[in-house]
C-alpha cells in the first residue's frame, strides 16, 4: 500500500493549484487510485494521521474526504479495524417481464442463495394492508420479512404481507414463500410493481452492509391469483449498487394504437 499511497499523495500535490477545496482534491486522488487499480477491493487505507502527514493537510480535511467516499460506496469503515476499499459488486440483472421468486431467480444464475429471517408472525393489519389485501380490522395479517443473500452478499430486504387465512403459519415457510404458496394453490400468476429511488435508512443500510443514506431501490409489489384476487403485498429494498431491473419495450404499430 505504501507505493500506491505515495502516488495518491503525489497526485494530490500536483493538483493543489486547481483551486478546489482540499478535501475534494483528496477525495478525487483516492477515487482515481481505486479506479486505476492502484488500490484494490479490500486494501486498507493509511490512518487519518498518516494521510494528513503525507499530504500535508489537516486531519479534519482527511476525515471529510473519507466520509464522502464512504457515503459514495467507494470506501467502507470497519469499527476498530480501519478504512478499506469497498468490495467490487457484480451487478445482478432481473427482468421485469417475469414473476419469479428471489430463490428461483438467483438459482438460475448459479448463485448460492440463503435468507436471514427478520420476522415471521401474525399481526393486526395496518391500514395499507387492510386496503390492499381486502382485510377487515378483525382479521390477521401474516408478515414475512427476510434479508436476501446471494454468494454471501446481502442484496435485498423483502417484507411481504398476506392474509392469515392464506398463510396461517408463517414460521413454517421453508426457503421459498412462493413454493409454500404453490402447495396450497395460492401461488400468484401476475403482479404490478412500482419502483422508486430511496435513500436507505440506518437500519436497512446496516442489514445490507452499505452506508446510511446511500441510494437504493424501493419496490412495492401487489400480486394476484388467476381469479384476480390479491394474494400478496410486498415492500422491498434493493441495493442500488448491485441490482438492475430490465424491461423489454416494443414500439406500438399503427394497427395496435388505441387498443385497450
Amino acid at each position: 500500500m505504501s507505493d500506491a499511497a505515495d502516488q495518491i499523495f503525489a497526485t494530490l500535490k500536483q493538483s493543489s493549484q486547481s483551486g478546489a477545496p482540499l478535501y475534494l482534491q483528496l477525495r478525487k486522488s483516492i477515487e482515481d487510485a481505486v479506479n486505476r487499480g492502484l488500490i484494490g477491493p479490500g486494501d486498507a487505507l493509511p490512518s487519518e494521521r498518516d494521510i494528513a502527514t503525507k499530504a500535508d493537510i489537516s486531519r479534519v480535511t482527511v476525515r471529510k474526504a473519507v466520509q464522502d467516499l464512504v457515503k459514495g460506496g467507494i470506501l467502507v469503515q470497519r469499527h476498530g479495524s480501519g478504512t478499506f476499499v469497498a468490495p467490487r459488486m457484480e451487478r445482478v440483472e432481473q427482468s421485469l417481464s417475469r414473476l419469479t421468486s428471489f430463490t428461483e431467480d438467483m438459482a438460475r444464475r448459479g448463485m448460492a442463495v440463503r435468507s436471514a429471517w427478520l420476522d415471521r408472525g401474525l399481526y393486526a393489519p395496518s391500514p395499507d394492508e387492510m386496503m390492499v389485501l381486502g382485510l377487515s380490522s378483525s382479521e390477521l395479517v401474516a408478515r414475512v420479512a427476510r434479508l436476501r443473500i446471494a454468494d454471501d452478499t446481502p442484496l435485498a430486504i423483502e417484507r411481504a404481507s398476506l392474509s392469515a387465512s392464506v398463510l396461517p403459519d408463517p414460521a413454517g415457510i421453508g426457503s421459498s414463500l412462493y413454493a409454500a404458496l404453490g402447495v396450497t394453490g395460492n401461488r400468484p400468476v401476475r403482479a404490478v410493481q412500482r419502483i422508486s429511488a430511496a435513500n436507505l435508512g440506518e437500519t436497512d443500510a446496516r442489514l445490507l452492509e452499505v452506508p446510511p443514506g446511500i441510494a437504493g431501490l424501493h419496490i412495492e409489489r401487489i400480486s394476484y391469483l388467476a381469479s384476480g384476487k390479491v394474494i400478496e403485498f410486498t415492500r422491498s429494498i434493493y441495493r442500488g449498487d448491485a441490482y438492475d431491473f430490465v424491461a423489454e419495450l416494443r414500439l406500438t404499430g399503427p394497427s395496435e394504437e388505441g387498443r385497450p
